[in-house]
């Protein structure tokens, strides 16, 4: 086989920082050595390659054409160790567990949870990610991703719906036990209602559902966040509509009741996402059966 005909790494690193920042001194500066030990590497890589990489006017520097040349290609080979670097890297992060959720539903029930689960699994950490984007998991950006809504999966993912959700009326103890309490539905006409935006199940639907099909609907705050508009209800600013699953917490604390009891429009919102070749990871099965048996032991 033959030998590679290879450069020194250190004067191609001082060569790149040179060339990217300008400046043999700045590049001693990010390098944390001295402007002429630069200056003597790049002229070792000179007489290496055979051809000048700067032109020297003055105190400043200019790529030559074949420097800029060099320049871009040692960049982009750069650029393919660092992805190589990060790639071993997430590897070898076997204990880190990365999960992107719907940010209502990580702040509502996810969040509230963990603490059950670093318990059980003490030695893996927790990466939880919060936003409406989608994540690319066949790339890696994540071991789990929780959707809201329906969903259109890459090849390769499974996908597993939550149980169905109960959409019940819930509203501070204030708001629906005082001067005027709500015990039934027609109590609600006339009273302030808050509108969660993004709900699959909205009033309209469930007051439909129950039978109701006359309600005045036009006026109300309205928040494009369950997680708000929960804050809301708890805060006595109306009387809202939301899944039973994401209010547990405000109900076991007294902050939140839910005036009409249980009744109300059940659907399935969200899903868990997964590739399918990770499925036999050992952390990406615990996660799934510990969230699992936390749905089941919900309220939904």
């Amino acid at each position: 086989m033959l030998l590679r005909k290879l450069p020194s790494l250190k004067a191609v690193q001082c060569f790149e920082a040179a060339s990217r920042l300008g400046s043999f001194a700045a590049a001693s500066e990010e390098l944390l050595v001295t402007p002429s030990a630069v200056s003597h590497q790049i002229k070792a890589l000179e007489r290496e390659v055979g051809v000048p990489l700067f032109h020297r006017i003055h105190r400043s520097i200019v790529l030559t054409d074949a420097g800029r040349r060099y320049a871009e290609q040692i960049a982009e080979a750069f650029g393919q160790i660092e992805a190589a670097t990060r790639s071993i890297e997430r590897v070898s992060r076997a204990d880190i567990l990365t999960i992107h959720s719907v940010p209502s539903f990580a702040t509502q029930w996810l969040m509230p949870r963990l603490a059950r689960y670093s318990v059980l699994h003490p030695d893996v950490d927790i990466r939880l990610n919060a936003s409406v984007d989608r994540v690319d998991l066949p790339a890696g950006e994540a071991d789990f991703d929780i959707r809201y809504g329906t969903v259109f999966p890459d090849a390769g993912v499974e996908v597993i719906p939550f149980p169905p959700e109960t959409f019940v009326v819930i509203g501070s103890p204030d708001a629906v036990q005082g001067s005027q309490p709500v015990r039934k539905i027609a109590d609600l006409r006339g009273r302030t209602l808050i509108f969660t935006e993004v709900n699959l199940v909205g009033w309209r639907q469930w007051l439909d559902e129950m039978g109701e099909h006359d309600f005045d609907l036009g006026r109300g705050p309205r928040f494009d966040r369950t997680f708000m508009a929960i804050s809301a209800a708890v805060d006595g600013l109306g009387i809202g509509l939301e899944s039973r699953l994401m209010i547990q917490r405000e109900l076991d604390t007294g902050r939140l009741v839910l005036p009409l009891g249980t009744q109300g429009v059940q659907l399935v919102c969200h899903h868990l996402l997964y590739l399918r070749s990770k499925a036999h990871i050992p952390k990406i099965k615990a996660f799934r059966e510990w969230l699992g048996d936390q749905l089941s032991a919900s309220e939904t």
